[in-house]
């Protein structure tokens, strides 16, 4: 684990001044398309050891309509033209990359969660928290099209608590007990061109 951690920091510090123009393109476009707002939106997510961290985004809703703990289906009018792009882009988590750095998240683990669902972690489930949350993981993967899934249902948050969120919790715990460097690599492989 002190491979990936090192891995994790020096990777993040050179994606971070390469993707740097990008980043200053991006920023310009949201100014424009977004004016009203921050550019940059930070919500509290839990971390290794179940402690809370900020985590960095990028602004994706009207202004002032971000809800905390509540999931985001593809078709929540909250979200605006723009930044629904960012969204199906993957675009906005591009700033998670600061959490990287300064180490409260990986490149891959489990996705941070909002508070209250670590709480309901019990037994073997919590040997979740033992890793760092990550960028994109196995359960990441899987549920690339979350917010599409999501949009289906009569009630998007029951149906994130009562199928999704068990299920990552259960792609989580095997992702944890047979973690390895090439499992890693495979995970970022089919996340960048899966």
């Amino acid at each position: 684990m002190v491979i990936k951690y090192i891995f994790d920091r020096i990777f993040s510090l050179i994606l971070l001044v390469v993707l740097s123009p990008v980043l200053l393109v991006i920023f310009i476009l949201h100014k424009i398309k977004m004016p009203k707002g921050k550019f940059v939106y930070r919500q509290v997510r839990i971390g290794k050891g179940g402690k809370p961290f900020r985590i960095f985004k990028m602004r994706t809703m009207a202004d002032n309509s971000e809800v905390e703990g509540s999931v985001t289906p593809s078709d929540d009018p909250r979200v605006l033209p723009f930044g629904r792009w960012l969204r199906e882009s993957k675009v906005d988590t591009f700033l998670e990359l600061i959490n990287i750095l300064i180490g409260d998240m990986s490149f891959v683990g489990p996705r941070p969660d909002v508070p209250g669902y670590a709480d309901k972690l019990e037994g073997d489930d919590r040997k979740i928290l033992e890793m760092r949350p990550g960028l994109t993981g196995p359960a990441s993967i899987k549920y690339r099209h979350e917010d599409v899934i999501l949009a289906q249902q009569d009630d998007p948050n029951k149906y994130n608590d009562d199928v999704i969120w068990p299920d990552k919790v259960k792609i989580n715990l095997e992702y944890y007990e047979n973690w390895s460097v090439w499992l890693d690599v495979s995970m970022l492989w089919k996340t960048i061109f899966g």
